[in-house]
This record gives C-alpha cells, sequence and structure tokens, in this order.
C-alpha cells in the first residue's frame, strides 16, 4: 500500500503541472504570460520611496550619487556646510531611526487614498536593505538604525488591515557595491555581483514576503543577461508562492524597457497620451523634484490635488495604472502635504471611483471638440464615462465621441456617487440635434470644515462625471 501512495501522489503531481503552461527562460515566453487581471482592474497605487537617503532628505533620494558620484557643487556645499570632513554616507544610516513609523498607520492613509495597491522601496541604489538581507551585512534596517523588519511591518500591517496588495521595488544593481563595479569594468563579462547580491535577494523578498508586484529597477546599463533576468522570472512565473497572481514591471536590463517584462513602465512620468497595445503604468511623484522626501522642498514643487486627479483620468483613459510617489521621512512619518493628498485623491475616488475601477480603455481617450473631456468603459454594462476636467464657464458640454444606438433619440444618464437630488441640464451629442437627459456625476469640494460624522472635503475640485447608459461602444 505504501508503494502505491507514492504512485498516486506522483501521478497527481505530473497531472498538476501538466495542467499549467510552464514558461521558458526566453522572453517570447515570458512575455506571452497573461497578465493577472487583478492589476487592470486596480488602476490606482502609491509608491514609498524610503531609505538612507531620507536622513539629508535634500535634493533627492540620488543624493549619494549627487555628492560623491558626480561630485554636484550644491551636494558637496551641503555636506561641507553641515559635516565635518571625515563624515562618510554609511554615517547616516544610524540616523535612519524610524522611531515614529507605524505600518498600520500608514495602511490606514493608504487605504483611504483609494489606492488598489502598494510598492515598497525595500533596496533603492544606495544598496541599505529595509529587511534584515543576508547578503547585505550591516548595511540593512535590521543590523542599523531602527533595526527592525521595515518590510515586514509593512507586509503584516497591509494584509492584516486592508484589502490593498503588497508590492516591494528592488534595484538591481547599487552605485558602488565594489562586485558591480568589478563586473563593469569587464564591460559585464564577469556577473560576481548578480550573482552574489542582487539574485539572491530578489529569491529572499519572494519567498519570505510574497509580493504580487515585482518592481524591478536599476539596470546599471548592463543588458538582462548579466542580471539573468529571464531565469528569475521563469522560477517566479512557475514555481515561486506568487506564481498566479505576481506582476512584474519592463526594468529587467538596458534593452527591455517598453519591450519586455508584464507591464510597461518605459520611463518615469510616463504619459503616452494615447491608447497603447500593452498594459503600462505611469509612476511619478506628487514632489515633482524628488522621490525621497526633501527638507528643502517648496510648496510650489508639490503637484496640486487637480493635477493628480488630472493625471490619474488621463492616465486610467489611456490604458495605463498610475503609481503615484510618496516619500516618507527618516523617522518613520508620511508628511502632512502627502497625506492630504493621499486622502484628497481618496474623497474624489469615493464619490467618483465607479468611472476609473474596474474600467476600460473606450475606443476614444478623449474628446475631439471638447477640451480636456477623457472616456473610460465597461463594455459588459454597456456604459461609457466621459470625465470633465474642467467646467465651461457658459454650462454648455457637447461631446463628439459616443454615438446614440440606432433608433434612440434619448437616453438617460445614470448618476455615479450621488442621489437622484443631483443635479441636472442638458447634454448634446456632437451630430445629433437632440439634446438628452443628464445628471451630473461627482460634485463640486468645498473647504475642508468639521461636522460630526463626516469626513472633510476639499476646494475647487471642479471634475464632473457622466455615465452614458445604453450608447454604441463602438
Amino acid at each position: 500500500m505504501e508503494g502505491l501512495t507514492v504512485v498516486a501522489l506522483l501521478l497527481s503531481t505530473l497531472l498538476v503541472e501538466s495542467g499549467g503552461t510552464k514558461y521558458e527562460p526566453n522572453w517570447k515566453s515570458l512575455d506571452a504570460r497573461p497578465l493577472p487581471e487583478w492589476f487592470d482592474q486596480a488602476k490606482f497605487g502609491i509608491f514609498i520611496h524610503w531609505g538612507v537617503f531620507s536622513v539629508p532628505s535634500f535634493g533627492s533620494e540620488w543624493f549619494w550619487w549627487f555628492w560623491q558620484g558626480q561630485k554636484q557643487g550644491a551636494y558637496v556645499d551641503f555636506m561641507k556646510r553641515n559635516y565635518p570632513p571625515e563624515f562618510k554616507y554609511q554615517d547616516f544610516a544610524p540616523q535612519f531611526t524610524a522611531e515614529f513609523f507605524d505600518a498600520k498607520e500608514w495602511t490606514d492613509i493608504f487605504a483611504a487614498s483609494g489606492a488598489k495597491y502598494i510598492v515598497l522601496t525595500t533596496k533603492h541604489h544606495e544598496g541599505f536593505t529595509l529587511w534584515g538581507s543576508k547578503n547585505s551585512w550591516n548595511w540593512n534596517a535590521v543590523d542599523v538604525g531602527p533595526k527592525r523588519d521595515l518590510v515586514d511591518e509593512v507586509a503584516s500591517a497591509l494584509r492584516a488591515n486592508s484589502d490593498l496588495r503588497l508590492g516591494l521595488y528592488h534595484s538591481l544593481f547599487e552605485w558602488f557595491n565594489p562586485l558591480f563595479k568589478e563586473d563593469a569594468a569587464s564591460g559585464f563579462k564577469t556577473n560576481f555581483f548578480p550573482v552574489a547580491k542582487t539574485l539572491p535577494e530578489l529569491y529572499e523578498l519572494i519567498v519570505k514576503y510574497k509580493p504580487d508586484v515585482v518592481w524591478s529597477d536599476g539596470d546599471g546599463n548592463a543588458p538582462d543577461t548579466y542580471w539573468n533576468s529571464t531565469g528569475f522570472l521563469a522560477w517566479l512565473y512557475n514555481d515561486s508562492p506568487v506564481r498566479d497572481t505576481v506582476v512584474t514591471n519592463d526594468r529587467w536590463g538596458s534593452n527591455c524597457l517598453c519591450a519586455h517584462g508584464g507591464y510597461y513602465t518605459c520611463t518615469d512620468r510616463y504619459q503616452p497620451g494615447h491608447l497603447l497595445k500593452h498594459k503600462w503604468e505611469n509612476c511619478m511623484t506628487i514632489d515633482t523634484k524628488s522621490w525621497g522626501y526633501r527638507r528643502n522642498a517648496q510648496l510650489r514643487d508639490y503637484l496640486t490635488i487637480e493635477q493628480l486627479v488630472s493625471t490619474l483620468v488621463e492616465t486610467v483613459s489611456c490604458g495605463g495604472n498610475l503609481l503615484m510617489n510618496v516619500g516618507p521621512t527618516h523617522d518613520g512619518r508620511i508628511a502632512p502635504i502627502f497625506e492630504e493628498r493621499l486622502r484628497q485623491m481618496g474623497q474624489w475616488l469615493k464619490v467618483n471611483g465607479e468611472a476609473i475601477y474596474n474600467t476600460t480603455a473606450w475606443r476614444a481617450q478623449k474628446d475631439n471638440v471638447t477640451k480636456n473631456v477623457w472616456y473610460t468603459a465597461k463594455p459588459q454594462e454597456k456604459a461609457i464615462f466621459a470625465i470633465l476636467l474642467d467646467w465651461p464657464n457658459n454650462g454648455s458640454v457637447i461631446l463628439t465621441e459616443p454615438v446614440v444606438t440606432q433608433g434612440q433619440t434619448q437616453t438617460d444618464a445614470v448618476p455615479v456617487g450621488l442621489d437622484a437630488e443631483a443635479d441636472r441640464g442638458h447634454l448634446k451629442w456632437g451630430g445629433n440635434k437632440s439634446k438628452i437627459t443628464w445628471k451630473r456625476i461627482g460634485r463640486e469640494l468645498e473647504k475642508p470644515r468639521e461636522e460630526k460624522g463626516r469626513e472633510p472635503v476639499f476646494e475647487s475640485l471642479n471634475t464632473n462625471l457622466w455615465l452614458a447608459s445604453d450608447l454604441s461602444l463602438y
């Protein structure tokens, strides 16, 4: 009987393996993997840049490179004015304290933003890891600084207190790592660094934290063959604990941007303005000059909520996801201006999210006549959303793209997020003289005010949306 049991188990294993697709370690096979549906439905995520660079919090998260790599004057002068000559970048690490870091509080803020996933920098180009990496001795958050596994705290709080999915950012290269510099000097004919550092870290992150997004970055001008990216991705898609849900980006080597990977990022702040054939993501940051926290930032450097909503709407209309970045402080706080923007976005999505989440790009992304009108659609519901970012002074809106179903002279537009008391008016379809009844979707947001049992809303956000049902989607 014991022998029969072994045979039965083996047969069962073979049947399970034969039922799924086996991805080979080459781009033709890997690029054929369907993107898990959850990612396209999510539309909106939060990027978090946090590390030792949050301590000087001057200029940019590229502080170390600009100071000692390029020796830019502003950074050199900053260090001369504020630190002794013998001070090294590594001396910032003990000051990365995270004493006010509360992963549950972060989770509450991210959930309030309306985001569906987050991406945390587990290691930026400085090489410092936010978990106790076995391959980053004494240059990680467990050995020095907060002496805590920050990745685990974020992952645990996220899963215990929200429906947000976990994404992990990981830099392939490190600016000043001697092994990487040796490989680069050889023209990447040697691969000491990825074998000893990059790949072990990637495998450890996946097995230990089971992220749904693996956000790779920093190829160091080396091709994917140097990083053995296809080998890692084949394991990720075939054998990892997240093989059925994980999504990946396109930053796996100098030859991969906008060409290979689960979804494309192409460049930072990528906004093509038209529909792409491949799923893409616009990673951008609220502070227009830095991804990490900057003490020397000015108010004008931060995008307004109107600008952020506009970016979200355009991105989703063109088939992309928006990954909006915040930079926490060295002591673990999300600065009030970042929190305000996140909560404002959540207020807008609470009312208008039906036009964003689970939508698809329509045949037209924007209207040809009325400016600042973007479209999304839900074909399964025969619904089109028109999102108007600027309300015309004369109150008249003409939409030229929607086409009334044959034989239909008018239709009711259904409000999203408002009750039957929503404002009413007339909306004219281009090319059709008849007017149709419409209800405004969304609302003008007011100044923040304290009202018992009600969250404050915000001034001057004039976005309006219509859901036009039973119209031709083609």
